[in-house]
């Protein structure tokens, strides 16, 4: 995965490029991408020592008809979930393509689900 901006060659075209400042996956033409928000849980767990890593929220993923049926929103998935998993984060599968088709054609992704339940620190309790 190809990170967008200073003096980096252009990505290969099959390529999936994170832009850390929109908050997005994308193809190099932008066209197809995968939108994400940052959850900071660390006021629901007052138990927790030290600073616990933002949950990754994939809101949305759109692929344009023209590229449809190419694998590209899967493509998008894998970089997003492989980011989550480098950065230490649980993820919220928001978007319906994600929790509907891409979770369960790719089950070992289940493992970074962030789980409402967990952990369970001074019996306090959170909502989203």
């Amino acid at each position: 995965m190809a990170k967008e901006g200073g003096a980096e060659r252009q990505p290969p075209e099959n390529s999936i490029v994170w832009r850390e400042e929109a908050r997005k996956f994308q193809t190099p033409d932008g066209e197809a991408f995968l939108q994400y928000r940052l959850v900071d849980l660390s006021r629901t767990s007052s138990g927790r020592g030290g600073a616990s890593p933002a949950v990754m929220d994939m809101v949305h993923t759109y692929v344009p008809g023209s590229k449809r049926g190419l694998g590209l929103a899967a493509r998008l998935c894998d970089a997003a979930f492989a980011h989550a998993r480098s950065h230490g984060m649980r993820v919220i599968p928001t978007c319906s393509y994600i929790s509907d088709t891409y979770l369960p054609r790719n089950p070992a992704w289940n493992e970074l689900l962030y789980n409402q339940d967990e952990p369970k620190h001074n019996n306090t309790s959170s909502s989203m």
